[in-house]
């Protein structure tokens, strides 16, 4: 889109190679169309500053571009803060990635990009605070699984306007596969595998304008599922059976692909197959967020039915799933979480993953089933892991989850089967933003099955919309009345709130 042949001119004119770097040579490229057609982001907010994101679309070839970004305090851009020039590098598909410091804490900014001339539209950030301040109020969303196919991304919509301080996104921001009944729009392209095809469905979601809004509304942390790379991996297994090192290669990729089109900390930064996303964001002594990957590391689902794949299974059939050598996190991530819980001086604790936690029988009557891809499916890790939280005294854990397209809330204990193991947590696990669920009629049978659960709804697609304040954290299950119309209203289905130093959800 840009006009190669004055382009490469004006390098020839200059002396270097269109290869070569231009970020000083080549100030002004005139774009015909809009680069910032993928929109712009920010996320991972410290006191000081923040991560801001963008890419360039446009034919731009092997050359470097030079990207200005400016921060200011008031929407205008007028009183501009801080500013700087950063490179759009053709070997991270032109994405920028910008680390601000300096700035003051827990207020908002203003942001935007310009190359050549063109100007990207302004979003709103902000740091978090200081690490010895304690925030009045923290108020976030809980957004996972965004089946592009099945449904129009309205739930950004209504998040957008709902005056958040953060989105936390807990997976399958893409799908590589196309499925589900009632498409309202299509991939056009079938599963990537290559680094350019996953490019091309990061592009498509990101052309999304409901999604971009979101984005422009506020910082996002995030972490991802299994769609990302491949239906129900689990570490360098994949659910068809491709053998090992083709699979790496593809997850290399995948991962690639997830760090260009996030606004993601340069320590994220991808190594082959390898990309560590683990982490704690703080809001000073109100709140930590413990970011979590069930994915990259776990052990291989057991008694698959399928290479690679989950099932549902009766345990008493399968007795490799109480084997407690078996990991969700991995032996390095599990012990840099323990260490987390024990320096944390925040007053409430949030573990930021991927799925449900809490156990669910999926079988009525006699006998039980559980589906091996989520906790259930590592029964010992997860004791381990809430023992750990009570172990170590964390105050006010709270988990949140995705993954399964329905909002559960639930108490945890290390031990379900047993009615006198303590609650030592609560659990808001949040719908989907599109991707469909169970029949509501399912979910109602499975209830009495599964007393430590509070409440399930999967007959909406939707959000969570939380808040801390007061000594209390309430949880808000949003639901839109349909995904299949672009104007869809939402509404609040059910509320809970968590006392200050008691443990479980109660409704309000």
């Amino acid at each position: 889109m840009l006009d190669r042949r004055r382009f490469l001119q004006a390098l020839a004119a200059l002396g270097v190679s269109h290869s070569a770097p231009v970020c000083a040579q080549l100030q002004t490229p005139r774009f015909p169309d809009d680069p910032f057609k993928l929109g712009i982001a920010s996320g991972y907010p410290r006191p000081d500053g923040m991560v801001l994101w963008t890419r360039l679309i446009a034919d731009l070839g092997m050359a470097t571009v030079p990207v200005r970004w400016e921060i200011a305090s008031d929407e205008s851009m007028r009183s501009v803060v801080a500013s700087g020039v950063a490179e759009a590098d053709p070997a991270w598909a032109h994405s920028v990635h910008v680390e601000p410091r300096g700035l003051a804490p827990d207020c908002w900014y203003w942001y935007r990009f310009r190359a050549g001339d063109a100007l990207s539209p302004v979003g709103r950030t902000r740091t978090a605070p200081s690490p010895a301040a304690l925030a009045p109020r923290l108020r976030f969303a809980v957004a996972s699984c965004q089946q592009y196919e099945q449904g129009w991304f309205t739930a950004y919509r209504h998040m957008a306007g709902d005056d958040l301080d953060l989105v936390t996104f807990l997976g399958d921001y893409i799908y590589e596969s196309s499925w589900g009944r009632d498409h309202v729009r299509k991939h056009d392209a079938g599963e990537p595998y290559s680094l350019e095809e996953y490019r091309a469905r990061y592009a498509l979601y990101k052309s999304d304008p409901d999604l971009q809004k979101a984005h422009l509304a506020c910082p996002w942390i995030f972490t991802w599922d299994d769609h990302e790379v491949d239906n129900d991996y689990a570490n360098d297994r994949p659910e068809d059976g491709m053998p090992r090192e083709p699979f790496l290669a593809r997850r290399a990729a995948a991962y690639r692909a997830y760090y260009e089109h996030m606004p993601l900390p340069f320590f994220m930064r991808p190594n082959g197959p390898d990309m560590r996303i683990y982490t704690v964001a703080n809001w000073g002594r109100l709140a930590n967020f413990m970011i979590v990957d069930d994915r990259q590391y776990r052990a291989p689902q057991v008694c698959p039915s399928k290479a690679g794949g989950s099932t549902v299974l009766d345990p008493e059939a399968c007795h490799a799933i109480a084997d407690a050598s078996r990991t969700m996190l991995g032996a390095e991530q599990e012990a840099w979480l323990e260490r987390a819980f024990t320096e944390s001086k925040a007053g409430w604790n949030i573990l930021t993953q991927q799925t449900l936690m809490a156990q669910l029988d999926r079988k009525l009557g006699e006998g039980r089933q559980f589906w091996t891809d989520g906790w259930d499916g590592y029964p010992a890790a997860r004791r381990k892991l809430l023992e750990s939280m009570a172990a170590t005294r964390l105050s006010n854990p709270v988990v949140i989850g995705g993954d399964v397209h329905m909002h559960w809330v639930a108490d945890l204990k290390p031990d379900f089967d047993d009615d006198k193991s303590p609650v030592v947590a609560s659990e808001f696990c949040g719908t989907s933003i599109t991707s469909q669920g169970a029949a509501q009629k399912q979910v109602d049978a499975l209830l009495p099955e599964n007393p430590h659960m509070k409440y399930g709804r999967s007959d909406h697609r939707g959000y969570i919309r939380a808040s801390i304040a007061g000594g209390r954290f309430t949880a808000e299950m949003v639901g839109l009345e349909t995904v299949k119309k672009p104007e869809a209203r939402a509404q609040v289905l059910a509320r809970f709130v968590v006392e200050d130093g008691k443990p479980g959800p109660q409704k309000e």
